[in-house]
């Protein structure tokens, strides 16, 4: 990796970590809390592109192994990846990957703002919605002991905060896009 790269992947890893800051909102029927770190997945996607948004993630969830508390509410250490949330902290990997990946393919200079915001929507979308939540929803119908069932219906609460936050991470992207025509490009 370039020097260029080694900083914007520690760059938007301090991103998710300070979004971690917000506290998390718990709901009472799943064993997942709500946290704004989800957003600084898909803006890593979205911005850093498949192998730098992974590598960023990467470096997050390499700190809470660590016993480092830059998770939402603090938390931090080995226990997490035991926890039934633990198939959504395994997730972002793949999500921010997916979200990067799909970025690079959908959006490119020539294309009207428009259709750029809406690509990055549709790339956060699916990498880190559709992705995410195969792999936490599997994972928590499995180690929380809910059932598929129970843990899909009690996951579809998160989805509106979701799409919000696609939202925000497409108009990031377009901004970037506009602002600094260079960060985007892929190594």
């Amino acid at each position: 990796m370039s020097t260029r790269d080694l900083v914007l992947t520690a760059l938007f890893a301090a991103i998710i970590v300070a979004l971690g800051l917000l506290p998390p909102i718990t709901l009472g029927f799943i064993q997942v809390p709500i946290t704004a770190q989800s957003l600084g997945v898909m803006m890593a996607g979205v911005v850093l592109g498949a192998r730098r948004g992974a590598i960023a993630v990467l470096i997050v969830l390499a700190l809470v192994a660590a016993g480092q508390p830059v998770l939402s509410g603090g938390r931090g250490g080995l226990a997490i990846f035991a926890s039934p949330s633990a198939g959504f902290l395994v997730g972002w990997i793949f999500a921010a990957f997916v979200t990067g990946y799909l970025s690079e393919r959908l959006v490119n200079h020539q294309q009207s703002g428009l259709v750029q915001g809406v690509s990055f929507f549709l790339a956060a979308v699916i990498g880190c919605i559709a992705v995410l939540y195969a792999f936490g929803i599997t994972y928590l119908a499995t180690a929380g002991g809910m059932g598929f069932q129970k843990a899909f219906v009690g996951s579809m609460a998160f989805i509106p905060g979701d799409v919000i936050k696609a939202f925000v991470a497409a108009l990031l992207g377009r901004a970037v896009m506009v602002g600094y025509p260079l960060l985007p490009a892929r190594a």
